[in-house]
């Protein structure tokens, strides 16, 4: 890293002793290779988790599914999640149901929509393109993302829904792991993908694709992968799953402090045993610095961001609510589930405010936020039921055309 961790605000011996000590002290915490698992690396290897009496042991993981089933199994105590499969686990879509808790956000926007060289070379290089090629071809195209219940999936398919394509009806989708997309995409496996940086940035590095879209033009500083962990850890561990929070707190403020924090974590994460890609392809997204593959270049104005002046980290309820519409949306739900009381429950919101305070960081006055997304539709959290119900392009039987 570029300079020394800035000291915690808080004063860490009232956080390691007594009654407040963290009952489990040396906690395995998992991670894919994604620029996003930036603030869990730096907590766990730049001195953010000792003050608070933890010791972050990294492990990486090759899988969402292996992720989650690891976390359930107890084999992690938390990890990076995607927000979506959270919600998923906890109401038992596609395996058993698992109590959930998210601890708060790791992190917003910095994923992308990533197409060949092939559809590149034929012309298809815009949304319009995209759907009309659809039409005309006999075959569907193939699309991968991440994880079904994932915020990848969700995000191509609203995506693709956005501009009259039907994800589950207008193209064929698979699920590969985000390391692996770039080799997919360049044998010709795969028309696309939808995923975490830096494998987007990657492929357009290669010649092997271009970026169509950003996450953050489908819903601009939207939420991504969270921190997570078992709703029993938490009921078992409250003191660590506190002391935690703070620690993942304190790195994300230390990343977005300043551009030389950003490139000092870049070139950490970058290792092997991290991220495992070039630094050419981690940096200058990581930066907000994009480049299509279309002779296209812009500083983006809502880049992945990890605190964002204590914006980013909040478990907001809105957030957990939007998730479960777009399961329920997409048929994984088959009924309504009562969304209040599923967000209530999986949200720490007040462990998430008790760390926050403590650390002198701004909470926000509401865990419901309001957000227009790209299409121009407005999203508050304030009827999840309806709102799931009022796309056009569906898969629920009794929603309306």
């Amino acid at each position: 890293m570029s300079e020394s961790p800035r000291q915690p605000h808080a004063d860490p011996l009232a956080w390691v002793s007594g009654s407040d000590a963290p009952e489990k002290p040396t906690l395995d915490i998992g991670f894919m290779a994604l620029t996003d698992a930036a603030s869990l690396i730096v907590a766990a290897t730049q001195g953010f988790a000792q003050p608070y009496g933890l010791t972050l042991s990294l492990h990486r993981q090759h899988s969402w599914s292996g992720l989650r089933d690891r976390l359930i199994e107890g084999q992690l105590d938390a990890a990076q999640c995607l927000y979506g499969q959270m919600f998923a686990t906890e109401l038992g879509v596609g395996a058993q149901s698992v109590g959930m808790a998210v601890l708060m956000g790791l992190s917003q926007n910095g994923q992308g929509i990533t197409l060949s060289a092939r559809l590149r070379a034929a012309g298809v290089t815009t949304p319009e393109a995209l759907r009309e090629h659809v039409r005309r071809e006999g075959a569907r195209l193939t699309l991968a993302q991440t994880f079904p219940t994932g915020t990848h999936a969700l995000w191509l398919n609203y995506w693709l829904a956005s501009h009259d394509i039907h994800p589950l009806q207008d193209v064929r989708t698979l699920v590969i792991p985000p390391a692996q997309m770039v080799e997919h995409l360049q044998a010709g496996r795969i028309d696309g993908f939808c995923a975490g940086e830096p494998w987007g940035a990657l492929a357009v590095a290669e010649g092997a694709g271009f970026t169509l879209a950003t996450t953050q033009s489908i819903w601009p500083d939207h939420p991504e992968k969270v921190l997570g962990c078992t709703h029993a850890f938490v009921e078992r561990y409250p003191n660590t799953a506190r002391a935690l929070v703070m620690a993942v707190l304190e790195a994300s403020r230390f990343i977005d402090a300043n551009a030389e924090n950003r490139q000092g974590t870049a070139r950490l994460i970058a290792s092997p045993e991290y991220v495992g890609a070039p630094l050419s392809a981690i940096e200058p997204r990581f930066l907000g610095r994009y480049e299509d593959g279309l002779g296209h270049a812009w500083l983006d104005a809502h880049p992945l961001r990890f605190f964002g002046e204590g914006q980013v980290n909040p478990p907001y309820h809105s957030d957990a609510l939007w998730f479960m519409t777009q399961l329920r949306r997409w048929g994984l739900l088959r009924e309504d589930p009562d969304y209040l009381a599923v967000a209530a429950h999986v949200q720490q919101s007040a462990l998430y405010a008790e760390a926050a305070g403590a650390l002198g960081i701004l909470l926000p006055g509401s865990y419901y936020r309001r957000a227009t997304l790209g299409d121009g539709s407005v999203w508050d959290g304030s009827d999840p039921a309806g709102y799931a119900r009022g796309f056009r392009l569906h898969a629920l039987a009794d929603a309306p055309l």
